[in-house]
């Protein structure tokens, strides 16, 4: 049987007080004398009492907490923006809760309603790789809380935005490929559906026509971007009857697992084939061949939209419009690429 939760009106009943005076007790209220605090909080730890935070949110408006909404958190990307997130949001008084959508529009959906249903003051989010329907988040907005979206988001939603230039990205790295001799570059994205890899994706087809090369369909290849595409897509470029020379993965988890089949089919990196990832993931470097990559200044990422989401509340009549704020690419060159 489910245990009843202790209240305020518990802890009043057990000294034969007002549920009033234990509220002040409990907010430490000057009116009430040092003694009866004493006894309320004794009372308070004896019966396991645990403050209604969601009731206390209603009654003031106000939560101070900041619900973050993530693709995954097994991501050091992701794990990075969240943990400047939380240093910049507690300095000021609040506390963040972290949802996983694991790329499901359905869960993003499902975290999004827990969340308002807690009453958060605010929500900063990435989004699913399967979400195209911005319905939820302008059910965020309609409801009056500042939305912050980071690395993936949509202009029709008119607000903050923090991310870097993933077309200029796409430039750095075919103009890279291109000064060590590359002619036939294939890149494996993520779905055009989305902003970010649809960007990339332009970047990739803009550079490499801006170098009068020629763009082979065969060699563009949208995925969800895991380890085990990055296997799957590799092994099909590999058995194309002219292979490319070089390799662009809009993700570093599909660089790792196109990388273990190269070394496992006995393709010299960089020698036969050149690869490049995306996200400087802490493995990059520690592979062999060390992968080469973007950096896409995740530190700085949750660092600015933790302090854009203060500037949303300390302007609160502020209106909410599109507000980009786009960091510069810089490309990490290692070994795979050189």
């Amino acid at each position: 049987m489910n245990k009843k939760r202790t209240t305020i009106k518990d802890i009043a009943n057990a000294l034969n007080i007002s549920p009033a005076a234990v509220s002040k007790a409990l907010h430490d209220d000057s009116r009430i004398s040092v003694k009866t605090k004493a006894a309320v909080k004794r009372v308070a730890k004896e019966l396991n009492y645990q403050p209604n935070h969601l009731a206390s949110a209603l009654r003031r408006g106000k939560s101070n907490l900041v619900g973050v909404v993530v693709p995954r958190t097994n991501s050091n990307f992701f794990s990075s923006v969240v943990e400047q997130m939380e240093a910049v949001l507690d300095k000021a008084g609040y506390n963040i809760i972290i949802t996983q959508s694991n790329e499901s529009f359905k869960k993003e959906c499902k975290n999004i309603d827990t969340l308002l249903y807690t009453q958060v003051d605010g929500i900063i989010a990435s989004m699913a790789n399967e979400t195209v329907d911005l319905s939820y988040y302008e059910k965020i907005k309609s409801n009056g809380i500042p939305l912050i979206l980071f690395d993936r988001g949509e202009n029709d939603l008119n607000v903050d935005y923090v991310g870097i230039n993933d077309y200029d990205s796409s430039h750095v790295i075919v103009e890279h490929l291109i000064s060590k001799g590359c002619k036939r570059i294939a890149h494996i994205g993520g779905y055009r559906r989305t902003r970010i890899f649809n960007n990339r994706i332009k970047g990739y087809i803009d550079a490499i026509t801006k170098n009068n090369l020629p763009i082979d369909d065969s060699l563009i290849i949208e995925s969800s971007l895991t380890l085990e595409d990055g296997r799957r897509e590799m092994t099909h470029l590999l058995q194309l009857e002219n292979r490319p020379d070089a390799v662009y993965v809009a993700s570093d988890y599909a660089a790792l697992g196109a990388l273990q089949v190269l070394n496992e089919q006995g393709v010299k990196v960089p020698e036969d084939i050149r690869l490049i990832g995306f996200g400087n993931e802490p493995f990059t470097s520690l592979v062999t061949p060390s992968i080469s990559s973007i950096e896409q200044h995740s530190k700085d990422i949750g660092r600015i939209a933790a302090e854009t989401f203060l500037k949303r509340v300390a302007e609160p009549k502020l209106k909410q419009t599109l507000n980009k704020i786009i960091l510069d690419a810089e490309l990490i060159i290692r070994d795979s690429s050189q």
